[in-house]
């Protein structure tokens, strides 16, 4: 028996097994073959028998599913349900990484990218190598760059006789999480990973560009593609044709596989809205180079002689000419957890890496999240870490571990960050309800769920935070796993639990 353990007389408890549902063998007030339990406490009996009817949902059939929750002030546990069971905990993966990465780094910590050069300044020439020195920072961008080639040329400088380098070094040149599937990479949910990068708007999806498709002025015509930020880097194989204005809409975008050929076909009606993807691109760090040197150019500075561009390693006794840091990180979780930035996780990994071991990799990175893990409480010896952002199929983590770091983090003196950055439930505003801004929106759970979404192909999870009626604080955590048929019945489920405990007043 776990939770509020109470003495009950053996009588009332036989009165009480008898009265609960059971489903397929799967849910009993007893823990049968240490798979399930519910805790037998007088006030939790009600909530007991609601989240159990909910359990019995068809859609659930076939699938392996834990649910936890807890008091939030004493860490009990009220209810589970597999809460022991290994699941993928999709982008609730995040909740582990973001929870290391405050702890680690800080919520003060800043990301940073530097302009170099191992040479002088004679005249209006810099004799030298100017390098581009990225050091993670998955929010530069364009205008970043701008700001860089406007600060040279106040520094008087028009030419450069040497080459324009891009160095990337921050970090390890593995550019994939290892369990990533080939057909995500071209998309930016599966953007690679460099620790020179560039991110096209402020969504900061690192590693990508925009690219929109809108209809020419006449049927027949090919249709018109724009490109933000605008760069020569990447290849557009334009077979999208402009058609009358009663056809149908059908347009595709999409980067060939270890390409930078972005295909886009289909047809978009003359007077049709625009199509807008955006799509990860082969190799980031020359993408951020080709757009430095764009950037050089638009503002009259030019490569001379014999220079030209390409990757290396700066001198450890090169100047700096000009830096940029990036936002805070507590103001980069805004749109790292209400949006579920994969780019950001997997950076942050990287980060934690060089920042402890002088390496940034996603092995010493991970071995720096499971650290923080372990000293927050959780069983790490029941953990499969694979990656940062939940895209990999072979994370493995319990409920009740999860609703445990939601526990645990309460103390920290970054948790109010980490807190803010969680989606609410039915907020409508992008970066207030994030992920949740479409869910629940109605009263008691609307701005009143706080919580992490994830999603995979038949994975569904929702780990985070609710106050009852009665002004409880409860913690809880559903992860569903090898479900089939509609995401929207399982996510559903996912609210309906939360509104349960929304409405639950305690006796």
């Amino acid at each position: 028996m776990k939770g509020y353990a109470k003495h009950i007389s053996l009588f009332f408890l036989i009165a009480v097994v008898a009265l609960l549902p059971f489903t397929n063998g799967e849910q009993s007030f007893l823990k049968p073959s240490g798979e399930t339990t519910q805790v037998a406490s007088a006030e939790s009996i009600h909530i007991d028998d609601k989240i159990n009817q909910i359990l019995q949902n068809e859609h659930l059939a076939g699938t392996a599913t834990g649910v936890s929750i807890r008091d939030a002030s004493t860490g009990e546990i009220l209810f589970e349900h597999f809460g022991d069971t290994r699941l993928h905990p999709a982008s609730n993966m995040k909740l582990l990484t973001g929870a290391a990465a405050l702890e680690t780094l800080g919520s003060d910590y800043q990301f940073s990218t530097e302009v170099l050069t191992d040479g002088r300044i004679r005249g209006k020439t810099l004799h030298g190598n100017v390098y581009l020195k990225g050091k993670g920072d998955p929010t530069l961008m364009k205008e970043d760059l701008d700001q860089f080639a406007k600060d040279l040329k106040a520094k008087g400088i028009k030419n450069i006789k040497g080459n324009l380098v891009a160095d990337d070094s921050w970090y390890d040149d593995v550019r994939l999480s290892q369990d990533l599937n080939w057909s995500d990479e071209p998309f930016y949910t599966g953007a690679q990973v460099s620790a020179l990068t560039l991110s096209p708007n402020e969504d900061y999806d690192a590693g990508t560009l925009i690219v929109e498709v809108n209809p020419a002025n006449k049927a027949g015509k090919e249709a018109q593609v724009k490109l933000t930020p605008e760069t020569e880097y990447v290849t557009i194989v334009n077979k999208a044709k402009t058609v009358a204005a009663d056809k149908e809409k059908d347009i595709s975008i999409e980067r060939e596989h270890g390409s930078n050929n972005i295909v886009i076909e289909g047809t978009i009606p003359v007077d049709g809205s625009r199509s807008r993807s955006w799509v990860s691109v082969w190799e980031p760090t020359g993408y951020a180079l080709d757009v430095f040197n764009k950037s050089l150019k638009e503002n009259g500075i030019k490569l001379v002689g014999n220079s030209g561009t390409k990757s290396g390693v700066t001198p450890k006794d090169a100047t700096v000419l000009t830096s940029r840091e990036s936002m805070p990180l507590r103001d980069l979780f805004i749109p790292f957890m209400k949006l579920s930035n994969n780019g950001h996780a997997e950076i942050l990994v990287k980060e934690m890496g060089r920042v402890q071991y002088e390496e940034g990799s996603w092995d010493k990175g991970l071995q720096a999240v499971e650290k923080v893990l372990t000293d927050l409480g959780l069983n790490s010896d029941t953990l499969k870490l694979r990656d940062g952002s939940g895209m990999s199929h072979k994370n493995m983590i319990p409920a009740n571990e999860l609703s445990q770091l939601l526990f645990a983090v309460q103390d920290k003196s970054w948790f109010p960050d980490l807190e803010k950055s969680l989606p609410v439930a039915g907020m409508s505003e992008r970066l207030v309800g994030g992920t949740l801004r479409y869910r629940m929106t109605e009263k008691p759970t609307k701005g009143n769920v706080k919580a992490k979404t994830g999603s995979l192909t038949g994975v569904s999870t929702l780990s985070g935070y609710v106050t009852s009626k009665d002004g409880r604080d409860l913690i809880f955590s559903i992860m569903v796993n090898n479900y089939l048929g509609s995401s929207s019945a399982i996510t559903d489920m996912e609210d309906e639990i939360a509104t349960v405990l929304a409405k639950h007043q305690f006796e």
